[in-house]
């Protein structure tokens, strides 16, 4: 599963460490850099090449909410749902992006183009509120920019 490639580089990354483990976050993020997701089967062989257990990647894994363990859309679209966020109208605009794109949250358009997820914080509460579009932070949102927004990925 793993490539020459991606093995090559997370050794390269685990001899920055006194212990291999501690690459294991930049290891996942190779990956999944390249496949969009960590498979079970690349967690596996991660795991191997980090002399971890399966069990013990998978907590790290999971524990960190921007490595999925499951296909996304091209576009994981990061929607902030902290206080800041509803006071100032997630609300209405997670029911927008619902009817806009077909989905719910954890859900993916049927043409794989985004996937929809809630996140506790962004970060940028004096803008709320504010999603993520794969590394594109957006803010001050309405149901009209949203809508521009969303047409800037294909």
């Amino acid at each position: 599963m793993l490539t020459e490639e991606q093995t090559k580089e997370i050794l390269a990354e685990a001899a920055h460490f006194p212990h291999k483990q501690a690459a294991s976050i930049e290891a996942l993020r190779i990956v999944q850099r390249d496949h969009g997701w960590v498979s079970d089967e690349a967690l596996e062989e991660i795991a191997r090449l980090l002399e971890m257990t399966t069990a013990e990647l998978d907590g790290v894994a999971t524990f960190f909410n921007l490595i999925y363990r499951q296909p996304v859309g091209r576009h994981v679209i990061l929607i902030c749902n902290s206080v800041t966020c509803w006071l100032m109208g997630y609300p209405g605009l997670r029911d927008h992006l619902f009817s806009s794109l077909g989905i719910e949250l954890g859900g993916t358009t049927q043409d794989g183009r985004f996937t929809l997820l809630p996140v506790v914080c962004l970060g940028d509460c004096d803008h709320a509120p504010a999603m993520m579009v794969g590394e594109d932070l957006h803010h001050d949102l309405t149901p009209e920019k949203i809508n521009q927004i969303l047409a800037q990925y294909t």
